[in-house]
């Protein structure tokens, strides 16, 4: 990848000739959260990028609109490359992307070890960049006054494996003794007697994998049970559609990544989080800090011989990393990364290293 350099500035050359040239008119399809395949409109025939083909990217639903926005602008100055984004989910997206379906797949998590494993085996050498930081958000309705903040003993109350069958708030509030007991928390129990419903993300996500990683898998270790959430809830790979099911039912309950709750305030509530220093609400302040107790990071990853062997590829990932590429993580609706974080993953990239970045 030694022509990267100069396939970047040709981008980003041929970007601002466009915008000038245009008064930053184009034709581009948005990508907003949740919307799942993407494809670029029609190319804009003014734009003089010189690169073609096409970038198959896949996976997280929360990484997506980060991913889409790049993509758009990218498009804009390179109107002969042909660019489609979806996703359908992490773990589903990795699937694809270790059969050598995609170039690139977005990920609410980092990859297994299991799953390099897997695309090494099938000639797919995935090269590692972290690009922004999310605070998965608790949801409820706006309607919902009755709880403002729960800690992690709250949440295994009410939505692990020990909660199945509760189909009201205060149906948990006997567990919630015994998690009180056992000092694992549950200091916001009793639970008022109003209905549960719960809609949430699904096993083939991401956000789904890192709610049981940081929120359930303690408490359920130390309770000698199984780790994932209650089998019985609304689940589903669209974030879209968690949204719907939440804003719908005055007590509910549910999880999405930090951008989906900002672009739904008006219809949904994030509650506080009570990680074991008192309750913090979601804010990119607090994300960014770590003070929120449910942050995680958020990455793609790149086919390494797919950008060796696809000019236009290996140019969009450089776009993808540069200022004006990471600008859309913000309007995205999540938080940046420290310039030194972000030079660190450029290395990373640069270098080609392979694998899970320890």
């Amino acid at each position: 990848m030694t022509s990267r350099n100069r396939l970047v500035t040709a981008a980003l050359l041929a970007l601002a000739l466009v915008v000038a040239a245009c008064g930053g008119d184009s034709d581009e399809t948005t990508t907003t959260a949740g919307s799942g395949d993407t494809t670029q409109a029609p190319p804009d025939t003014t734009g003089s990028g010189g690169l073609t083909g096409q970038i198959v990217i896949s996976g997280s639903s929360t990484v997506e609109p980060i991913t889409g926005r790049v993509a758009e602008d990218f498009g804009g100055a390179n109107p002969e490359v042909r660019i489609s984004v979806d996703g359908p989910g992490t773990s589903d997206g990795f699937v694809l992307f270790c059969n050598g379906e995609t170039d690139i797949s977005d990920a609410s998590r980092a990859i297994r070890e299991e799953e390099v494993e897997t695309c090494l085996a099938n000639g797919v050498e995935p090269i590692e960049i972290k690009v922004a930081i999310d605070g998965l958000s608790v949801l409820t309705s706006t309607q919902n006054t009755d709880v403002t903040c729960l800690d992690f003993g709250d949440l295994y109350a009410l939505l692990g494996s020990e909660s199945t069958a509760f189909n009201t708030w205060a149906a948990a509030n006997d567990l919630a003794a015994e998690i009180q007991a056992d000092g694992l928390g549950a200091s916001h129990a009793p639970y008022a007697d109003v209905p549960l419903v719960i809609t949430a993300p699904g096993e083939e996500s991401g956000t789904f994998d890192s709610f049981i990683e940081i929120v359930l898998a303690d408490t359920a270790e130390a309770r000698g049970t199984d780790e994932n959430p209650r089998p019985d809830y609304v689940a589903s790979p669209n974030d879209n559609v968690i949204i719907e099911g939440i804003s719908s039912n005055d007590t509910s309950l549910g999880w999405v990544g930090y951008a989906f709750f900002i672009e739904n305030q008006d219809v949904v509530a994030a509650l506080e989080v009570d990680g074991g220093d008192g309750c913090v609400a979601p804010t990119p302040e607090t994300i960014a800090s770590g003070e929120y107790p449910i942050s995680r990071p958020l990455f793609i990853y790149v086919n390494k011989a797919a950008a060796e062997e696809k000019p236009a590829l290996s140019a969009f990932v450089d776009f993808y990393l540069s200022e004006a590429g990471l600008a859309n993580v913000g309007e995205a609706g999540y938080v940046d990364l420290t310039p030194d974080e972000n030079a660190e993953w450029l290395a990373n990239w640069e270098a080609g290293n392979v694998g899970k970045v320890d």
